[in-house]
């Protein structure tokens, strides 16, 4: 078996990039960028679409046909509140400018452009809180299965520090809807104070995946199949932002039977 993480880079403009060939899977692609005051960067979103995530600072994102200026301004993702994002079909050449130093997420799966591209401010959000006590984490919703697109499914967790999140252990990687979807999913990691680390283990019932990565700030672990829990150790906090895809845009998941008996507490 392939290794399931990819390292982030600390400094340059790619960060870290997972394509369906990279990762031998069929539908989720991602992309970290960072970009300097000034920097401008160009891509044509081919046979996919697209969400661009301002996950800090300010950009101006822009297409032959629309432009969204001056969107972002969280200056952590850490901070308590929801980002900007922009959502394009496939078939469309896209400029991304920074207007301060930046950081934008790319997630893409295959589509045929059903629906437009359009601006996802961050008031559309839903933000929540799942779980209790060490298990508390806190979750947007960035392109949730409510809101229009092919394919994504786009959402961001923040762990506190001494907890534990996609917990108890869960997975998607069945076509039985309703019990179970199949989902393929990346986890882009950060972490507050950004020296630390978190833990992320990605295991099936039958451990013929059976891996546990100490992550890093900017690191993506892929999910091609099996359970992923994330932990946070004592003193750092766990940010990541998850995207999935998969032939049907409904998340369902089921619970690791074996540690199933904590939610009855």
């Amino acid at each position: 078996m392939s290794e399931l993480i990819v390292k982030g880079q600390q400094a340059g403009r790619d960060i870290a990039t997972v394509t369906p060939e990279s990762a031998g899977w069929r539908h989720v692609g991602f992309s970290a960028k960072r970009l300097a005051r000034g920097e401008r960067f160009a891509l044509d979103t081919c046979n996919a679409e697209l969400c661009v995530v301002v996950l800090t600072g300010i950009v101006t994102v822009s297409t032959p046909e629309r432009r969204w200026r001056e969107i972002g301004g969280r200056r952590s993702v850490f901070e308590s509140r929801s980002p900007y994002a922009v959502y394009l079909p496939p078939h469309q050449a896209v400029s991304i400018e920074a207007h301060d130093n930046a950081e934008v997420a790319l997630c893409s799966a295959p589509a045929t452009g059903q629906h437009e591209a359009r601006l996802i401010e961050p008031a559309s959000m839903a933000r929540s809180v799942r779980g209790s006590g060490t298990n508390t984490r806190y979750v947007c919703d960035i392109l949730p299965q409510s809101q229009p697109a092919e394919s994504l499914l786009v959402v961001e967790v923040v762990t506190p520090a001494g907890h534990s999140s996609s917990y108890p252990p869960h997975k998607h990687d069945a076509d039985a809807i309703p019990e179970e979807s199949f989902l393929e999913e990346t986890y882009y990691h950060r972490i507050d104070p950004p020296q630390g680390f978190a833990f992320q283990r990605v295991y099936t019932d039958a451990r013929d995946i059976d891996v546990a990565y100490a992550v890093e700030n900017h690191d993506v672990v892929m999910v091609p199949r099996g359970y992923h829990p994330v932990a946070a150790p004592h003193g750092y906090n766990s940010y990541y932002l998850n995207v999935m895809a998969g032939p049907k845009r409904v998340w369902h998941f089921r619970n690791d039977p074996a540690h199933e008996w904590m939610l009855a507490k």
